[in-house]
């Protein structure tokens, strides 16, 4: 029987992965929004995992008076559950303008296999970025505000403290101002290699420099922020990146942090640094920090892509705070 076409066609569907309770996801199923002249409609490719933020939504552990903050540019649901969350997709464009059509583009979308959005929320991925490697984006983009939060300069002895992928992507941004002396601080002497890729130093927190110019703290521990401090030289910054969550942290405020005049300052990706804040906009900000991912030594961070479908199964053990992994690519099905 052929269809009446005056009925309305059947709401094309897509999978979205919700965090449901405390250390449990599912994949749902929900109707895609309305297509319109303004949209364009995206099959993911390729998104990754925060793991220090999604490891505080996974286990629940946003504070009630961060709700509103964390919320992610495309969240769905509300905090503490359910929520689909996320922030790094890289898809292809199926539907939408001309100019977009077909081309690989990055967004700030949660872990979904196609979504339909404002054209503007997308850019477009330059020619010799991998589509594995443009996953980083988000994270390359709190990187470089916290540089410029941080603002060391050439010739500067630098501490990165936590050699996770922002960490990492820190100290590779610092690693380019000529003539500084960049250390990256982790307790996993493996992170070493990640160093070695970036041309930068490495060493264990019990060998980690001292007199620093310039310390950004990245490992969301107390060891690590004691480390940070102790690394400062005097009237230094030292720069929080971390995100607790709800939970406390001790500060070693005592000894001679007073009298060094050591500067303790927060930074975080929901606000443009002071510094740009008059002039840059967020697009700005983050098509930025995607044209910073030509270098294909990035690649180092990434660990191999695990498929969508097996997400609600293999997240306990890769966002245990046992695991070793740095940055997790998820590979989304075909058509």
């Amino acid at each position: 029987m052929a269809r009446d076409q005056n009925l309305p066609l059947e709401p094309q569907l897509t999978q979205g992965l919700w965090y449901v309770a405390p250390e449990r996801t599912e994949i749902r199923e929900e109707p895609l929004p309305a297509m319109t002249s303004e949209a364009v409609q995206v099959r993911s490719v390729f998104s990754a995992l925060s793991r220090g933020t999604e490891s505080l939504v996974f286990r629940g552990q946003v504070p009630e008076s961060e709700y509103s903050r964390m919320r992610a540019p495309f969240m769905g649901g509300a905090f503490p559950f359910p929520v689909k969350y996320g922030y790094s997709n890289v898809g292809r464009v199926e539907q939408g303008p001309d100019a977009l059509r077909d081309q690989l583009v990055f967004s700030l979308m949660p872990h979904q296999t196609v979504f339909r959005a404002e054209a503007s929320s997308v850019i477009a991925i330059p020619a010799g970025i991998d589509a594995s490697r443009a996953v980083l984006a988000a994270n390359m983009e709190t990187a470089l505000n916290a540089v410029w939060d941080a603002s060391p300069g050439p010739g500067d002895r630098i501490a990165v403290v936590g050699a996770g992928v922002v960490g990492a992507l820190v100290a590779y941004l610092c690693g380019h101002l000529p003539g500084a002396e960049v250390t990256l601080v982790d307790v996993n002497p493996e992170r070493a290699k990640i160093a070695k890729a970036f041309g930068v130093h490495f060493s264990t927190p019990d060998a980690a420099p001292k007199e620093c110019d310039v310390v950004i703290h990245c490992s969301a521990n107390a060891a690590g922020l004691a480390t940070a401090i102790a690394c400062a030289g005097e009237e230094a910054t030292v720069l929080e990146l971390s995100w607790y969550g709800s939970g406390v942290v001790a500060a070693p405020l005592g000894g001679a942090f007073h009298s060094r005049q050591i500067r303790l300052q927060s930074s975080q990706v929901g606000h443009i640094s002071a510094s740009r804040r008059p002039r840059w906009t967020y697009r700005r900000r983050l098509t930025a920090a995607l044209n910073m991912l030509q270098d294909s030594r990035l690649d180092v961070l990434l660990a191999p892509a695990v498929d969508f479908n097996d997400l609600p199964a293999r997240l306990p053990e890769i966002l245990s705070r046992q695991s070793t992994v740095l940055c997790q690519l998820i590979r989304y099905p075909k058509p």
